[in-house]
């Protein structure tokens, strides 16, 4: 299954009775193994879940820590770049070069790299030393 299929399928799974935004989320790890995820709200908002970060932990959760490319969609008149918190969650576990695709639920995509998303990224070599 691709990624953009993996992604549009658990979207529809999105918990988002408040905003009605549901976003998909599907990573490709290191094993080949494809992980999804999906927004879940909270009505106390700031409680609530992106679907990158559900996709992530589940990636972990597997016992996988290398991502190797991401797709995310949503139903919006442009495609939707992950939030700043993801775009670090997702460095984490990502080299520069990955390839994140953004695609709306319409077809249209964008293509960037993480360190297109995130220039700059803090990382564990900001640690080093300490």
């Amino acid at each position: 299954m691709s990624l953009k299929d993996a992604a549009t399928r658990v979207r529809e799974n999105a918990h988002a009775p408040y905003s009605g935004f549901k976003v998909g989320a599907a990573l490709r790890a290191a094993s080949g193994t494809v992980y999804v995820g999906c927004n879940v709200e909270n009505v106390a908002y700031p409680e609530g879940t992106c679907a990158e970060a559900g996709a992530i932990a589940a990636m972990v959760a597997a016992g996988e820590t290398e991502l190797l490319e991401a797709y995310v969609i949503a139903d919006s008149p442009m495609p939707v770049t992950p939030c700043g918190g993801c775009r670090q969650k997702l460095a984490e576990f990502g080299a520069g070069s990955v390839v994140v695709t953004m695609g709306t639920t319409e077809g249209r995509e964008q293509v960037m790299t993480l360190a297109d998303l995130l220039p700059g990224a803090f990382s564990a070599d900001h640690m080093a030393g300490r």
